[in-house]
């Protein structure tokens, strides 16, 4: 893996947005997405990469190439914003070429790569027109366009698409992906919009009060969050504790919760407490047991049923702890549930994250006598999951 951006030990202090020793690699060819809180520092990072702030401590690199002291147009890295920021009294193409401008004087070649651009972007058509006259997304085209034009080291975005309608949002990620992957763009782009994530990310770096506190791929970041302020901002809803009571010959973790016991295919040691996690989408929702090979049924007490658009969650209460489930309106319509019904919450141990250990003594109340083991009579001899 060739490391084409890197940031490290960055301190950056601007009164009310800083970082404090922010560390990020991004690979050759990658697509990162910062993502965090409102003045987390994520726009600070980035305006810092293009050059706009110049830090109080740490480095930017390049190419290995330490590139801190030096002015945004020798890093050679486009930007789209927000805002689009192109520049009304230029026309489309104008816009397109401003950078390129800078770089040639040969007018021929310059008109020919801007058509170029201006096509892979789908704005050919409109090379002439005011900017004025453009919608939300041919503008999002056109500044796409005029920072891609001069083959930049990395394409950075701040919260390019948020000006955008659902619609255009959607089209903006199908451009991009086939954009980034054709030109072997390096990107490095700040969101808030978890589809963004989803579509795009091969990297998610998460921010919070000025500090990276946790990188991976979108599958990492997502099942296995950092405790406390990563869980809680990826909608870790479900982040229980408990103790290691044993660990069986199929490998799996038994982990005891208030009278309930659970099984995680993470390793921990025996008498260790653990902070678990395990995602809404994750959890299948019955009337009863289900006789599939899900190794964790637990029975609940329907307290909650919310629709948020084309989801239902649903709480459920077991002995001692709640759990929210998301499942489609289809299945939870199948169901039929409502408040106070009683229920089985269900998922496998692949789904049961152990996301922190520390030792502890055990508790008299851990031990495996006193707790009750979810009924697994339908999974008879199964091993694991």
């Amino acid at each position: 893996m060739t490391v084409l951006l890197e940031v490290r030990n960055l301190h950056v202090d601007l009164g009310e947005f800083s970082l404090r020793g922010a560390d990020l690699a991004v690979a050759e060819g990658d697509y990162c997405c910062l993502i965090g809180d409102s003045g987390a520092g994520k726009s600070v990072l980035l305006e810092t990469v293009v050059g706009s702030f110049r830090p109080h401590k740490g480095k930017v690199l390049l190419h290995g190439r330490d590139v801190t002291d030096w002015p945004p147009e020798r890093r050679n890295l486009g930007i789209v914003y927000q805002d689009f920021m192109l520049f009304p009294h230029l026309n489309v193409f104008d816009n397109i070429a401003f950078g390129l401008r800078r770089q040639k004087g040969r007018r021929t070649a310059l008109k020919s790569e801007v058509h170029a651009i201006a096509a892979r972007v789908g704005i050919e058509h409109l090379l002439h027109r005011d900017i004025k006259t453009l919608s939300g997304g041919e503008q999002q085209r056109a500044a796409l366009a005029r920072a891609l034009i001069t083959r930049p080291k990395v394409l950075l975005l701040d919260e390019a698409f948020s000006a955008l309608d659902v619609a255009s949002r959607e089209r903006m990620r199908r451009l991009l992906r086939e954009l980034v992957k054709d030109l072997h763009v390096t990107a490095l782009h700040v969101t808030h919009d978890m589809e963004d994530v989803w579509a795009l990310a091969d990297q998610v770096a998460v921010l919070h009060d000025g500090q990276i506190l946790q990188t991976g791929s979108p599958e990492h970041i997502f099942s296995c969050p950092h405790p406390e302020f990563v869980a809680e901002f990826l909608g870790g809803r479900n982040v229980l504790q408990g103790s290691v009571l044993d660990c069986d010959a199929s490998g799996l973790t038994h982990i005891g919760i208030e009278q309930t016991r659970l099984y995680s295919a993470d390793p921990a040691p025996v008498g260790h407490r653990v902070q678990l996690s395990v995602r809404p989408e994750e959890l299948a929702v019955a009337q009863k047991q289900l006789p599939i090979t899900l190794r964790n049924q637990i029975p609940v007490r329907i307290q909650g049923l919310e629709r948020r658009g084309p989801l239902v969650w649903i709480t459920g209460k077991a002995a001692g702890f709640s759990l929210e489930a998301a499942v489609t309106v289809s299945g939870a319509r199948e169901q039929k549930l409502k408040v106070g019904d009683e229920a089985v919450f269900a998922f496998s141990a692949s789904s049961l994250r152990i996301i922190a250990s520390e030792r502890r003594r055990r508790a008299p109340s851990d031990s495996p006598d006193t707790l009750s083991p979810i009924p697994v009579a339908a999974v008879e001899g199964f091993a694991g999951d």
